[in-house]
């Protein structure tokens, strides 16, 4: 049974109320990324993330369908836990817990689901205050420092084309340093890594363009320094 048919017998009576899919279907004999409460925690935090700016746009919807593709068959399903979440900003915290303790905290994983989001935040065309607040919070819970923050918001809503700021580093950093960043996060983000660590295709695809632009990036600095 996939993860989607396992939703579906999930909310089957769960009322108008999505508090009561908090903690369900964990599982223990999974991957973490393929359990019900990892999917299930991606579908409120991408619906309250939609919703952070006081308005969800077809493109936002758009957006979530293009990083999760749901089986036709699940998706009223889906878009039921969707439409509860996407009431109100207000419990997303506990979502975020969900998600974060299915794995050890600044994750590449979790990583991917912040990719996400983003994904979802600047569907509209641009990325409100309030939802970049709701990010900054999400990535915090996930264990994600201000200076991680900066990093991943780089590569969304850049404020300037810093190669500094896409590895995670200071400015000025020598370049023995950012070699070694570099390096560990290739190997944290290799597509091979991040399939046979059971990571879902959609995060996989996210993992792999987050690649390109270190390398990009990692590219500038090496013919300024090295």
């Amino acid at each position: 049974m996939t993860v989607w048919a396992r939703i579906s017998e999930t909310v089957t009576g769960i009322g108008d109320s999505i508090s009561g899919l908090i903690g369900l279907g964990q599982g223990h004999d999974q991957p973490p990324e393929k359990t019900v409460a990892f999917t299930i925690g991606m579908i409120a935090l991408s619906a309250k993330m939609a919703k952070a700016d006081g308005v969800v746009t077809d493109d936002e919807v758009k957006a979530f369908s293009q990083v999760f593709h749901v089986p036709e068959k699940d998706r009223p399903a889906v878009e039921r836990v969707f439409n509860l979440a996407k009431q109100d900003v207000a419990g997303f915290e506990s979502y975020a817990l969900q998600v974060a303790k299915l794995f050890k905290l600044k994750s590449s994983v979790l990583e991917s689901v912040l990719d996400g989001l983003f994904h979802i935040a600047k569907a509209d065309g641009v990325v409100h205050e309030n939802e970049l607040l709701y990010l900054e919070s999400v990535a915090e819970i996930f264990g994600f420092a201000k200076v991680d923050f900066a990093r991943i918001r780089s590569r969304h809503v850049s404020l300037k084309d810093d190669p500094y700021e896409v590895l995670g580093l200071e400015p000025g950093t020598g370049f023995a340093a950012v070699k070694s960043k570099y390096k560990s996060l290739v190997k944290e983000l290799h597509p091979d890594r991040q399939i046979a660590a059971g990571v879902p295709a959609e995060m996989v695809k996210l993992a792999t363009d987050r690649l390109s632009r270190i390398n990009d990036a990692y590219g500038v600095l090496e013919k300024e320094l090295a």
